[in-house]
């Protein structure tokens, strides 16, 4: 009989679900996109349900569920954590406290109750599952893995070594000394949200200077040369208050935390690029540690902190190690699918799946696909205007429209698992215009206007565009744009400051060219995703250009989509020029009044 194991992640941020059967992933899906509550943390109830539905079994034929942490270690930790602050931080304690006692420590029951479920309930460690993540899936039979995030249970990072189908653990750094939390602390300093803010902070670290470099190390930590470090408390409220920081931090960094939404200034701008030095400073010198220790030839990676791809791409170029593999859903999300692993190779004792060399994720597309059948449904049902095309005619007709300068809503294939849009829900255009990223972000996405995008671009040709000799199918690697694709800045841009760089063109492909030249770049091969492939080698062809714009497919605040009625509704409340739903063509010219203030639950979803 085969063995199904069913992964969850949940309460902490970005709860999910994933099933694997004998050790193949069959399908994984965030929480968020079925509630349409962003980064949603609870009990991952319509993604546990996509995916039996998907593999058509229910919860009798499940060989186990694993859970990614356990509970009762993450608890003792908090607890401990109070203690050891006579006195401090009641009022968060308090706060905390309801959610403990009411569900999260009595998870085993939790997930019986909610599965309706008597089986077998296993779990792993917080980093185990993380290190499951990045290993296994992998393309590699025997690797390193480093592991970095805020906490789990007690880690904050991990390393150690999978062979063939286990993992073992040789170290950990401890709470509270945590790179993940630290960039946290910046990332609420600056502005922005914590779990979900952290990019902004590192797509703003172009426009900035490293001067508070030095602070950092002489005031917050104290960096050994294994990439280690230990924290300086005194400067931090997260152990028991209700902020990242505190006044002494702010004391430091020449003033208050920056209110959100409020005009960014070049103050948040340098300590965007101070903490991103400081962080790439540390992964390398913990990857080099690692290599040390190990003595490897490969990597892989997983955490919170591995989505920071700026700095994976710095450690993939000092070439400590021959490759290394990022998991896509590097944060808790992922822990979903490392949890299942974890339980099938570690558990159940089962021999590693070989590899031909490509990894076992399936390009990431794990989520719900809609049928044709099933869009034309829900389109003629709620009286949609929309055109159904062949396949080869969808390709035809929005290769021209991209090219002609119009945006997309691209639907198509299995939803991505994950926090990146990787042509299935995704808003795509012309790499080529230069008007593209700012009309992108202000009146598509609703978002910050130094927020760079991300080119999609063909495979075979990623090294004529990009200073990158690999693929990088999960947008987890930057690298500069080739120098003959470059425009070089005259003398009067060299000497613009701050968010006045971001309107100078500075190489072909414009829309999708950082500040700093560097891209994060999504390489796109026809065996993953062979219709994306297919529309930019044919724009490629009409242009000479394998590259076009991709972001993902939602507007700010706002989960991925998930449904042809979640694509329509950010179609229609955004500048989105043509929405494609698998092999329908929408244009918005054709579309009637929109009516946003109906209650779309009750108005739009299927009966």
């Amino acid at each position: 009989m085969s063995i199904y194991i069913l992964g969850i992640s949940a309460f902490y941020h970005d709860s999910a679900a994933c099933l694997i059967k004998d050790g193949e992933i069959i399908s994984a899906a965030q929480e968020e996109r079925f509630t349409r509550i962003k980064h949603d943390h609870n009990f991952p109830k319509n993604a546990v349900k996509f995916c039996l539905r998907y593999a058509n079994i229910n919860v009798n034929d499940l060989s186990a569920v694993a859970f990614y942490d356990k509970p009762i270690t993450k608890f003792s930790r908090i607890l401990e954590t109070y203690l050891s602050y006579p006195g401090k931080g009641i009022k968060s304690f308090l706060m905390s406290m309801p959610l403990w006692l009411r569900e999260k420590l009595w998870m085993q029951d939790l997930i019986s109750t909610e599965l309706n479920y008597d089986g077998k309930i296993l779990f792993p460690e917080h980093h185990e599952s993380h290190a499951a993540s990045a290993f296994y899936p992998s393309p590699f039979q025997r690797s390193a893995f480093l592991t970095i995030d805020g906490v789990g249970e007690w880690a904050t990072s991990s390393f150690g070594v999978g062979n063939e189908n286990k993992i073992h653990i040789l170290s950990e750094l401890h709470y509270p000394h945590s790179l993940g939390l630290l960039y946290s602390a910046f990332t609420y300093f600056t502005g922005f949200k914590v779990n979900s803010g952290e990019y902004k902070v590192m797509g703003l670290a172009p426009y900035g200077e490293p001067k508070y470099v030095d602070k950092i190390y002489n005031h917050l930590i104290d960096l050994k040369e294994d990439g280690s470090f230990k924290m300086n408390m005194e400067y931090f409220n997260y152990n028991t208050g209700l902020t990242m920081t505190n006044n002494k931090f702010a004391e430091l960094f020449d003033g208050p935390p920056r209110k959100p939404e409020t005009n960014l200034t070049q103050r948040e701008m340098d300590l965007a690029r101070s903490l991103q030095d400081v962080t790439e400073e540390i992964m390398i010198r913990m990857a080099r540690h690692v290599k040390k220790v190990t003595n490897e030839k490969y990597l892989c990676l997983a955490g919170g902190v591995a989505l920071n791809c700026v700095g994976n791409g710095k450690l993939l170029r000092e070439n400590i190690f021959d490759d290394i593999w990022i998991q896509p859903a590097a944060g808790d999300a992922g822990g979903a699918l490392g949890a299942a692993l974890a339980s099938y190779y570690m558990y159940f004792n089962k021999p590693l799946i070989k590899k031909d060399g490509r990894d076992l994720q399936k390009g990431s597309y794990l989520g719900i696909k809609y049928s044709d059948d099933e869009i034309q449904n829900i389109l003629t049902k709620h009286k949609i205007p929309f055109h159904k095309v062949t396949q080869d005619e969808l390709i035809e007709k929005i290769s021209d429209e991209i090219a002609n300068g119009k945006i997309i809503g691209w639907f198509n294939g299995k939803m991505e698992f994950g926090p990146r849009a990787l042509g299935s829900r995704s808003i795509i255009g012309d790499a080529r215009n230069p008007e593209m990223q700012k009309k992108m972000n202000l009146k598509i996405k609703f978002r910050e206007s130094f927020r760079p995008f991300a080119p999609s671009v063909l495979a075979e040709k990623v090294s004529e565009w990009f200073e990158l000799d690999r693929e990088s199918p999960y947008m987890l690697l930057v690298a500069d744009v080739k120098k003959e694709k470059q425009f070089p800045m005259t003398e009067e841009q060299k000497n613009l400051w701050g968010i006045e760089k971001l309107n100078v063109v500075r190489s072909e492909i414009p829309a999708v060219t950082h500040v700093d030249y560097s891209a994060r770049i999504q390489t796109v091969n026809k065996k993953d995703n062979p219709i994306y492939h297919r529309l930019i080698e044919r724009f490629f062809e009409k242009t000479g250009c394998p590259v076009i714009v991709n972001t993902s497919f939602n507007v700010r605040g706002e989960p991925i989509v998930e449904s042809p009625l979640d694509a329509y509704k950010c179609f229609m409340r955004t500048e989105i020029d043509i929405l494609t739903l698998e092999n329908f063509i929408l244009y918005k010219e054709e579309q009637p009044k929109f009516l946003d203030d109906l209650d779309w639950k009750k108005k739009y979803e299927l009966d």
